[in-house]
């Protein structure tokens, strides 16, 4: 057995055991007591919300591994639905020693957090606060940020589904949590971030989540290159279904829980929220009809989607009747770059680049069209639609900034992660199936 099949074997395991020490090492019980006058007044009802929230985004990941699992071929259908389940368990660890450290830890220029702010969360217990969230306790917000943290890799892999070695995968997962989505969260969501400070409205993840798994998927796709048998045959259009009945379901934790509190704004995200991704999943069905098409569950799952997608960084800033006019105009843009993509080489398996990245970026184009100070006060700059430029401009700025760092950061660590370990399955192994190939298993 040579040293790189040494390493393989016996690396992995040496990092759970490091984690055990640093478990030793860093029991993280220290009490923070703010001063007198200053302790932070713990809701109740805002911690009951912030509970079921987190609990509610969680599902979203198995929703996703049942919305993804069901479209591919019967041979890859264990391989897909684990690449979304095991982000719960590897970000987990990586979030709680580090991770959530470098998205929302001390500033550093802007770009990232100072990974030993909240190194195996240190300064959690006691009367410890996120700024923007003083009504519950530190350690909850990290957990609730957490599951955005689980759910942004899982989206990418409909990209590269049925061609991926699985060892490989978890090295790009590490990569993309640690070098683009932490530092997108942080910009973006961190009160000295260089974005938040250029005034770009993000409520619930356009650009953190879609926007930058999106793009990552459109780099996957044309570095993995085509499958050998492109032909797609959905396993179960049941399981689609099942899994878009629980993204929406958790859905209302990720944009609704984004309020950071049971408000008034929060029932207004989540009114949004179902408002656009009914008009989108109607819309898809319909242009297809329009189209000459046969109206089917698939299309009305992958529209309802898209309509989340898009309402998602504008939930908290716009009215009602301007989600429904988001979910409309997101479902047509949609279908029509996935017709487009069907057109070309490009082999994004299950359309991630079409639905999430286009979706993401139509609803942060939106948000500075339809946002207005009425809806949320944290609005200094009403949108487009309202005769005002100044937030559109800065939201067109991000997009085209974010575009770029998520799409070459993510082929630079496509590379990386393939030069350590090759990312593509051998030609045996896409034939007879991930299942198999990768985790002795099947159906």
């Amino acid at each position: 057995m040579n040293i790189i099949q040494l390493m393989k074997r016996y690396f992995p395991f040496s990092i759970i055991i490091v984690v055990l020490l640093l478990t030793f090492l860093h029991p993280s019980i220290d009490i923070k007591t703010a001063a007198p006058g200053q302790a932070p007044h713990f809701d109740t009802g805002d911690i009951a919300w912030m509970l079921v929230s987190t609990a509610l985004v969680l599902i979203m990941t198995p929703g996703l591994a049942f919305f993804y699992g069901g479209m591919v071929n019967k041979k890859n259908v264990i391989s897909t639905m684990l690449q979304s389940l095991i982000c719960m368990v590897i970000v987990t660890v990586m979030w709680v020693t580090f991770g959530f450290s470098l998205a929302f830890g001390d500033d550093v220029h802007g770009i990232i957090g100072n990974p030993g702010t909240y190194f195996m969360m240190k300064g959690m217990l006691g009367d410890a606060v996120w700024p923007a969230a003083k009504t519950f306790p530190l350690l909850l917000f990290a957990m609730y940020q957490l599951k955005f943290a689980i759910i942004t890799p899982a989206l990418i892999t409909g990209a590269f589904a049925e061609r991926i070695r699985f060892n490989s995968y978890l090295i790009f997962v590490v990569l993309f949590a640690v070098f683009i989505y932490s530092p997108l969260a942080h910009s973006t969501w961190h009160p000295d971030g260089f974005l938040n400070k250029l005034g770009v409205l993000d409520f619930a993840g356009g650009t953190v989540v879609h926007m930058s798994a999106g793009w990552a998927a459109l780099a996957s796709a044309l570095f993995l290159k085509r499958r050998a048998d492109v032909s797609h045959a959905p396993a179960r259009v049941t399981y689609v279904i099942i899994g878009t009945g629980l993204l929406w379901f958790g859905w209302f934790g990720f944009n609704a829980g984004s309020a950071l509190g049971a408000s008034a704004l929060a029932a207004t995200a989540l009114a949004t929220t179902t408002s656009a991704a009914s008009a989108a999943g109607l819309t898809w069905v319909f242009f297809d009809m329009f189209r000459g098409r046969k109206p089917s569950a698939m299309g009305t799952c992958i529209g309802a989607v898209v309509g989340l997608v898009a309402i998602t960084p504008a939930a908290g800033y716009v009215s009602v009747p301007h989600s429904l006019a988001i979910g409309i105009i997101a479902a047509i843009v949609s279908n029509l770059v996935v017709e487009w993509r069907t057109r070309t080489t490009i082999d994004d398996t299950l359309d991630v680049f079409p639905c999430h990245g286009v979706g993401g970026l139509v609803g942060m184009v939106l948000t500075g069209v339809f946002a207005h100070h009425n809806v949320n006060p944290a609005v200094t700059s009403n949108g487009l639609f309202f005769g005002e430029t100044h937030l559109f401009l800065v939201q067109s700025m991000a997009l085209i900034g974010v575009s770029i760092f998520a799409f070459f950061g993510s082929l630079l660590l496509l590379k990386v992660t393939d030069l350590i370990s090759p990312l593509r399955v051998s030609v045996d192994e896409e034939a007879v199936g991930l299942d198999i190939s990768q985790h002795g298993e099947k159906l």
